[in-house]
């Protein structure tokens, strides 16, 4: 069984410097603690892993993290 993102949450696709929305939404969760962040407060995030963080300690922590 698959659950279903809530429905405020937004599906991004993530470029240089920009995202584009694919499903709107108010919120991305955090790829690292699964926060919820405001479209409006994004600031970091991974193009080639095509993932959201909540800000800077979070990116770092997945960024050096072995994959």
């Amino acid at each position: 069984m698959t659950t279903r993102p809530p429905k405020d949450e937004a599906r991004l696709h993530y470029g240089d410097g920009e995202f584009a929305v694919l499903r709107p939404g108010r919120f991305v969760r955090c790829a690292v603690s699964a926060r919820p962040i405001p479209l409006e407060a994004l600031r970091y995030w991974c193009v080639e892993r095509q993932e959201a963080y909540y800000g800077p300690e979070e990116a770092q922590t997945r960024l050096v993290a072995p994959t």
